[in-house]
Parts: C-alpha cells; structure tokens; sequence
C-alpha cells in the first residue's frame, strides 16, 4: 500500500508542475481533465502526507524509549507521544485503504435525474410527483440546485414523466443508488372502500455529461420542432417551441417542451442526451469487463426493485440493505441522509471486501 502511496503522490506532484506550463493551460480539454485528476489525488497525497508525519512522530518517540539513558519523565512523556502517534497511524491507515478504493468518476457531477410512473395508472403518477417532491427537498437540505427539465404532467397533477438537473460538487455521489423501481403502498384518495393499493415508480439517475466527456457529430442529430402540450390546456404554447432531438446512430430520442424559447428547449435536450449517450458508453464499457462487481446495493438497474414506501406503517424500507425506518413522512419531505449515508457505507464495504480478495 505504502507503495502506490508513493507513486500517488508522485503523479500528484506531476500533474502540479503540468498545470504551471502554459501550454496545457492554453488547451481547454487537457487543463480540466488535469484539474478533475488533481482533485481526486489531493485528499489522497494529504492524508498520506499526514500519515507520514506521525509516522516519523511515532519513530522518534521509539527511539528515545530504547535508549537507555534517557531519564523516566522523558521516557514517560515518549510512551505516551508513542501511544498516541500509533492510534493516529492506524486511524490514518483505514482511512487510506478507503480513499485507494477505485473511485467513481461521476461522483462530482452534476446529475439528471428522470421519474417516470409505472404499474398503478394515475395513483403511479401521483407518486412520481411524491418522488419529485422528495428529491427537490433533498437537494435543497444538501445545497443543491434544482432546473426542470420536462415534464408530462396528469389532470390530478402527478407526472407521467418529470425530469431535472441537480447541480452541485458531489451532486451524483449522494442520488446515484436511487435509481431503480420504487414502490408505495397506500390508500388512493379516489379510493372510496379504504383499500391499500401497490403501485410503482421508476427512477433513472444519468451524470451529466460534459463537453469535454463526449462528442456529439451535428451531423448524427435529428432536430425535430412542434408545439408543446399541457395536462388540461394548460402551458400550452401557440408557437413551435418543443424540441425532439434524435440522435441517429444510437436511435436515442430526447424532448423538452418546458420553456417558451425553443433555443432554452434545444439546450436542455443536448445535456439530457449528452448524459443519455455517456450512460450508454459507462453501461457498454462495464459490460466489457469480464470481473464486473455486482455491488451489495444493486446494479442501479430501472428494473430492480430497490425500496417500498408504506403509508399505512409511515414505513420505508431498502431493500438492498435491509434497512427500515419508522419515519416516512421525514423521508419524503426530503430527510434521506439516514439511508443514502448506509448505502455509501455498504458500498465501499462490499469495495473492500472485493479489494481484500484481489490482495489475497
């Protein structure tokens, strides 16, 4: 481990005296893969940094407890420093164990995320706009921001489909396990006799790409216009604002029909289907790799089934880590923290796990 500390360290020196040359600043794509590499050696090379000045504290106290003629209160005061500097050491060593795990790239990103209603007619679109409630309100705790991006909406104000950005530094590290279905079992309120239906909802989470992640041939997109539509006559534009995009050589189709200016609309399509197109790169590359991990918390797959939400109980459960918690109405108003920090934690768990294997 001490090993590839030091060669981290060395790259990180590397990629300092490189951004200082002038032509890799004057070279926009090569200056921001450098940054975004930077700043995921620094947390790295300082804790490591760290680990070594106590490393080198806890030598010197050793040194002065095998000597045999230093006096009591000295060799006193050197085992308590030695005490000390070995538990920072050994904190400081798991630490580093974590932060050598191979990371996620997109963790940074911003993220796009899409709901759509599933299994359940209008009671499945009354809760995906629930779902888009929730993480607007999440957002809104962690310091995000929040840009609509389209939506379909139903007469009783649910959504067939709604998606939206979320911006902000680690924006796709704290939503990226949420993809999947959702399910929510509740009395409807057009329901007269009182009974618990089941109905679901799919969510897909997409980092957003970059200019810089992916690059789109005009030539491959087919830019279609028409006039956007409202649930009962509502937002409905007289000119042709709304924006289809199709990508050709993947049949990858995009709309936006939020705004009132179509060049608003087109900019929007473009990040959804940059971010649609990156996903299928991401998907297509891990497909290539023979020993691909499935993680403890799930494939992230919109067909898995990740986490029920019962009204009756105010309970919600998670499913890929059994996790439940006696809190719903919390949960939904945005208080997610609780489950999104366990499922971080049984993902780098399930990555140490799988790195102690390869070691062995």
């Amino acid at each position: 481990m001490l090993e590839k500390l030091a060669d981290v360290e060395a790259r990180f020196v590397e990629v300092d005296e490189k951004l200082c040359d002038p032509a890799v600043v004057s070279d926009r794509k090569t200056y921001a893969a450098l940054m975004r590499e930077r700043k995921t050696l620094q947390p790295v090379v300082e804790t490591y940094r760290a680990y070594q000045s106590a490393k080198a504290a806890l030598d010197e106290a050793k040194l002065l407890l095998e000597d045999p003629d230093s006096d009591p209160e000295l060799r006193e005061m050197a085992q308590e420093e030695a005490e000390a500097q070995k538990e920072i050491c050994e904190k400081l060593t798991e630490e580093l164990k974590v932060l050598l795990l191979p990371r996620d790239e997109n963790d940074d990103k911003n993220v796009i995320v899409e709901i759509r209603g599933g299994a359940g007619g209008e009671e499945s679109a009354l809760f995906a706009g629930v779902l888009f409630r929730m993480y607007g309100m999440y957002a809104e705790r962690k310091g995000f921001k929040t840009e609509l991006l389209g939506a379909n909406e139903t007469e009783l104000g649910g959504f067939k489909e709604v998606s939206f950005l979320v911006s902000g530094e680690g924006a796709y590290s704290r939503f990226k396990f949420e993809s999947g279905v959702h399910r929510v079992q509740r009395v409807p309120e057009t329901e007269s006799q009182g009974r618990i239906h089941t109905s679901t909802a799919t969510v897909a989470v997409l980092p957003e790409a970059e200019d810089v992640d992916i690059d789109i041939n005009p030539a491959d997109l087919q830019i279609d216009t028409f006039r956007s539509s409202g649930a009962g006559g509502q937002h409905i534009n007289k000119t042709e604002s709304a924006i289809r995009i199709t990508h050709l050589p993947t049949g990858t189709v995009v709309e936006c029909q939020d705004e009132r200016s179509q060049h608003k609309n087109k900019d929007k399509a473009m990040r959804v289907l940059r971010a649609k197109l990156l996903e299928q790169e991401r998907q297509k590359q891990q497909s290539t790799i023979a020993d691909t991990r499935k993680s403890q918390v799930g494939t992230g797959d919109r067909s898995e089934r990740i986490r029920t939400y019962n009204f009756p109980q105010s309970r919600v459960s998670d499913h890929r880590i059994g996790l439940t918690l006696y809190k719903l109405e919390q949960f939904i108003n945005g208080d997610m923290d609780e489950v999104i920090d366990a499922l971080i934690t049984a993902d780098t768990a399930e990555k140490l796990k799988a790195s102690g294997e390869n070691e062995g």
